[in-house]
């Protein structure tokens, strides 16, 4: 049964939607049985294996409004282990749709509940925000992964993400727990960077993954040729670092 992993932050650019597309891709190299679900209106993520959301006839927004299953939804990917959830700019709508909906917050467990033997891991990619679709995505997952950029107001917007995860575990979601907090766009030339990471070290110990995200150009430029950077320059520092972030998810039984 897979392992539903929720990759949140509600900050914007700290690497989630670059984490959920690479992870996934590693998985799927991997030979784990991965689904990706994106579940932000953006749909970065499906920019991220040259999907175009324009094209998407049915999306993750079918899904939660009980239009269409995951089985209808879901395409193949250019991994032969990795199937992708879609989205697009009407997800937008569900977050105002799903208000008066029965059990509102547990749409998106109970279409993943259908799909879940035949996945080893399913990664949500979270919209930069704690509303109704991320609440949606936590209250689905076993674990959520917190991606978290090497910069001065780290640490602010993790307490308030704390928070909120606090409150979905009392409230929806007893058993979820943290898979781990990934530093990202960490510059080894940068004091800073060597700085936040020990103090998020200190402050979470083992909470925090061995794995960390360099600052890599060919990461950044992976997406705009539609490719996980695996596909694009697998040798390169950031190719290197998911693929380890992966193995070291996998070897700890996650």
């Amino acid at each position: 049964m897979a392992q539903i992993v929720a990759v949140a932050n509600q900050k914007g650019g700290v690497g989630k939607t670059t984490t959920s597309v690479n992870l996934a891709a590693s998985l799927a190299v991997a030979e784990k049985r991965t689904l990706l679900v994106d579940m932000d209106p953006q749909a970065n993520a499906c920019s991220g294996f040259g999907l175009d959301k324009r094209n998407q006839q049915l999306t993750v927004y079918n899904v939660l409004l009980g239009d269409a299953s995951i089985r209808e939804v879901r395409v193949r990917s250019q991994f032969e282990h990795l199937d992708i959830l879609p989205s697009n700019t009407d997800l937008i709508g569900a977050e105002i749709e799903l208000v008066t909906a029965f059990a509102r917050e547990c749409k998106l467990q109970g279409m993943l509940n259908e799909v879940r033997d035949e996945y080893d891991y399913i990664i949500i990619d979270c919209p930069p925000s704690l509303g109704l679709l991320t609440v949606n995505a936590l209250t689905a997952a076993n674990s959520i992964l917190i991606p978290l950029q090497c910069e001065f107001y780290a640490m602010e917007g993790l307490s308030h993400l704390m928070q909120t995860i606090r409150l979905i575990q009392k409230q929806l979601n007893p058993s979820l727990k943290i898979l781990g907090i990934l530093l990202t766009m960490f510059d080894g030339r940068n004091n800073l960077s060597h700085q936040v990471s020990e103090e998020i070290r200190a402050h979470f110990g083992g909470q925090v993954f061995s794995s960390v995200i360099p600052r890599n150009v060919r990461l950044s430029e992976a997406p705009s040729h539609g490719l996980p950077v695996l596909l694009y320059d697998i040798s390169s520092r950031g190719a290197v670092a998911y693929l380890e972030l992966a193995k070291e998810i996998i070897e700890a039984g996650h």
